[in-house]
């Protein structure tokens, strides 16, 4: 096997995220002495089954010879070519399931595992900015993002689906049951000491009474001196009431002055209230704001979780939502621009994006699919299915890029609108412009029991169920006008350039 590509593996994998199930607590007790039976969809450990139907296979001897439009279109008009050198991604070192195309700023938005070669940055939140500024695994210095879906191999598919609907036996034990604390005597003292103190207090009532009878017969005595003096000194008694006259008016006056005090202290004491309640409303202002922050950042988390759940890496295979088994990776990857059928071509503006067959074409219906699928040594018929290739011959898909740009825009609402493909005789529809149509050719070296087994798949959506129909390609034209320049020269000028 070359270096390259990675050895497939054999028995047992770990267990995609979608069938970690709980055992433990399942099952149901039928009577004393009966097992708790629970039915799952894998015994913990061991992976659920998620194969490619048996159907979506095919033996390449049986797919018709000239089955192959690109192969066509190559007989016709500008017979140049420029390969861009951008290697393989041989080791996996640039991977994520974003697509910044289909869906811009969306984390694992693509819920599936993409190769990358050319530019180094790419993720979902690329722009043309951010891959200008990005480094390049092309040996030219093409900048420009290639990618498209692993494909995976998994032989431990055919052994989960036996064990799919085995029936488990877990035996349940244990018992459960409620301690209560007697509190009664804590009770009984409590209610003692209530009482106690309810005791204690009456004695302190009855105690201020005494001191209360006490102090009016004091008062009672008081009185009668005050009398019997009053009238002995009557004299003194008008002094009195005249200086008693004189004490009310000095009190009146106080009075007057305190009240206008107390006046100002209560403004002043407003004021005060004016500022904390301002104060506090400042502070409640700041208080809501960073709780308004605090949400935010709380739905932000939600929604990455979210989409680490639909679609984040997980585990040393890398298995993305549906996705499971080892990935194989390329063991050649070649890039060519060609005329696609065209007699001569325009450069392509800065920032084209280009797609390749649809994702989801189980929803979009058939339009945008394209068979892609071939063997070594039988490129002039494609297939739709994965092809069965035979001894000697190795797995190879083949993406031929739309080529009719419509002048004006770099991208468009459905991503295909902008750019289509040309009719059979390589011209492009009116007001739109032939451009180099990119073909990346994939080559992988997988074993020849894993083909017969169907036991390789592409990563898809999970609606797809690895349709091979569902196979696709992306790219984003961020090369320099010198580079572009070359390229277009070549290609019309029918020589064939490599760098």
């Amino acid at each position: 096997m070359p270096r390259n590509s990675r050895p497939p593996v054999s028995g047992k994998h770990r267990v995609a995220r979608r069938t970690k199930i709980a055992m433990g607590a399942i099952g149901l007790a039928i009577a004393v002495g009966a097992l708790a039976v629970a039915v799952t969809t894998g015994r913990t450990g061991e992976a659920s089954a998620d194969p490619a139907d048996p159907s979506f296979f095919i033996d390449i001897n049986k797919v018709p010879a000239g089955n192959n439009v690109n192969a066509a279109l190559k007989k016709k008009g500008a017979q140049g070519s420029f390969t861009v050198n951008c290697g393989t991604n041989a080791d996996g070192a640039h991977q994520n399931p974003d697509n910044f195309i289909a869906q811009p700023g969306i984390k694992n938005g693509a819920q599936h595992l993409h190769d990358y070669v050319g530019n180094l940055t790419t993720n979902a939140d690329s722009s043309l900015k951010s891959l200008l500024a990005g480094g390049t695994t092309c040996k030219n210095g093409d900048k420009s993002a290639y990618f498209w879906p692993v494909i995976r191999i998994d032989r431990g598919d055919k052994e989960a689906q036996q064990q799919k609907n085995q029936k488990a036996q877990q035996q349940q034990k244990g018992k459960t049951g409620d301690v209560q604390e007697d509190k009664s005597a804590q009770d009984a003292k409590d209610t003692q000491d209530q009482r106690n103190n309810q005791g204690q207090g009456g004695g302190r009532s009855g105690r201020s009474a005494q001191q209360q009878g006490d102090q009016q017969n004091q008062n009672q005595d008081g009185q009668q001196q005050r009398r019997q003096r009053n009238q002995d000194q009557n004299n003194q008694q008008q002094n009195q009431d005249q200086n008693n006259q004189n004490n009310q008016q000095d009190q009146n006056n106080q009075q007057d002055q305190n009240n206008q005090q107390d006046q100002n202290g209560q403004n002043k004491q407003g004021q005060n209230k004016n500022q904390q309640q301002n104060q506090n409303n400042q502070q409640q202002n700041q208080n809501n704001q960073q709780q308004n922050n605090q949400d935010k950042a709380n739905q932000n988390q939600n929604q990455n979780q979210q989409q680490d759940e639909l679609g984040g890496i997980q585990g040393a295979n890398k298995e993305v939502g549906d996705n499971d088994g080892t990935i194989i990776e390329p063991e050649s990857a070649t890039l060519k621009f060609i005329g696609g059928g065209a007699q001569d071509v325009v450069a392509m503006p800065l920032g084209l994006k280009i797609l390749y067959g649809d994702a989801k074409q189980s929803t979009n219906g058939p339009k945008n699919a394209r068979p892609s699928w071939t063997c070594t040594g039988f490129e002039d018929r494609l297939t739709d299915l994965y092809p069965i290739c035979p001894a000697g011959s190795k797995v190879e898909r083949i993406h031929a890029f739309p080529n009719c740009w419509d002048g004006k825009n770099t991208d468009s609402k459905d991503h295909r609108s902008h750019i289509v493909f040309a009719n059979q005789q390589g011209k492009c529809p009116q007001g739109f412009k032939n451009v180099p149509q990119l073909q990346v050719t994939l080559v992988y070296n997988v074993p020849q029991d894993v083909q017969q087994n169907g036991e390789y798949k592409v990563d898809a959506f999970a609606q797809e169920k690895h349709n091979p129909r569902s196979d696709h390609d992306d790219f984003a034209n961020v090369m320099s006008k010198q580079i572009m320049g070359r390229l277009v020269n070549c290609v019309n000028s029918g020589k064939a350039c490599a760098e």
